[in-house]
């Protein structure tokens, strides 16, 4: 099961359709506050649907709680348009941590010196980035692929 992680989201919307992305790929999310909205916002329980009910979410009151709960840091991996590795060159495996930052600003240079696997979606360079609802289907679409063909 692949962990997906939101730090400060920002819109509902797009943290619903990711919660129904998770939902649909066995996969659990984790959001870190503070959230730009209350987690039963209409907007956020309309994207998700009926399968919000569903879903495997824990809530962080900040990114040092999220840390501590993470046994091996080497499995984490930071989506950041700055990056030069891209996510079709990581070795994903099954129970790694997605990282995505707030939708508009990414994650803080403080955040991503947190780790070191920093990796980037290859997108047109006619655009700055993906919607995060969209880059986190991405990642874990890779992710998922690279894991099945493991087993």
């Amino acid at each position: 099961m692949l962990n997906i992680v939101l730090v400060e989201p920002e819109i509902p919307n797009n943290t619903g359709n990711i919660g129904r992305l998770c939902v649909g790929t066995e996969s659990r999310l984790h959001l870190i506050h503070p959230f730009g909205f209350v987690i039963n916002d209409k907007n956020l329980k309309r994207s998700g649907l009926d399968y919000w009910g569903h879903l495997d979410v824990t809530e962080y009151q900040n990114s040092e709680e999220w840390i501590a709960k993470v046994s091996d840091k080497s499995r984490v991996f930071l989506m950041s348009s700055h990056a030069e590795k891209s996510i079709y060159e990581a070795d994903f495996q099954d129970g790694d941590w997605l990282v995505f930052g707030k939708e508009s600003v990414g994650l803080s240079e403080e955040f991503l010196n947190l780790f070191e696997n920093h990796l980037t979606i290859p997108m047109s360079n006619l655009i700055r980035s993906f919607n995060i609802a969209n880059s986190v289907a991405f990642v874990i679409g890779e992710a998922k692929r690279q894991i099945s063909l493991k087993i």
